[in-house]
């Protein structure tokens, strides 16, 4: 198990979407989220998105962070990809959830255990909280969700339903 579950905003946003916010609990228990993300999110609420309000829910816990140096001359970063990122040097051991590209590679150069989006899915699917992948995989991808089909046809092939 993870010392901690950092989880940044498009996560928390597209299993809102889709409904499934509630697998973050099911499969990592507590969950900390960086003042940033949920800035992000209140941001998005207040442009109209339908967005989880984190307060809600008694399982995430939203901390603050500062920043490193070099995190900060990332201009590419966003607030939650850096303020994740730096979290997660500050606890080695955690599991970082993330989607964003960029940030995704400097997790992997730093060794942080990383998943995104679709990682929680296949998950989920494996330890039966999710009954079938597909057309949930559908469903975010008409959400907008950037999915490569190769990296689709191996999530199901990894699910059993390919």
């Amino acid at each position: 198990m993870p010392e901690i579950t950092i989880v940044n905003t498009s996560p928390l946003f597209y299993l809102h979407q889709l409904g499934l916010l509630e697998l973050l609990n099911e499969l990592y228990g507590h969950i900390t989220v960086p003042a940033a993300v949920e800035m992000e999110l209140k941001q998005g609420q207040t442009q109209g998105e339908d967005v989880p309000q984190l307060e809600n829910y008694t399982w995430v816990e939203i901390r603050s962070v500062s920043m490193p140096k070099y995190l900060q001359l990332i201009a590419d970063l966003g607030p939650g990809e850096s303020e994740v990122l730096a979290l997660a040097m500050n606890h080695p051991s955690s599991l970082v959830i993330l989607d964003d590209k960029l940030a995704r590679r400097i997790a992997e150069m730093q060794g942080f255990r990383l998943t995104g989006t679709a990682g929680v899915l296949l998950r989920a699917k494996q330890q039966g909280f999710v009954t079938a992948l597909k057309p949930v995989i559908e469903k975010l991808l008409d959400l907008d969700f950037r999915l490569k089909p190769d990296l689709i046809t191996a999530i199901l092939e990894l699910s059993g339903e390919a």
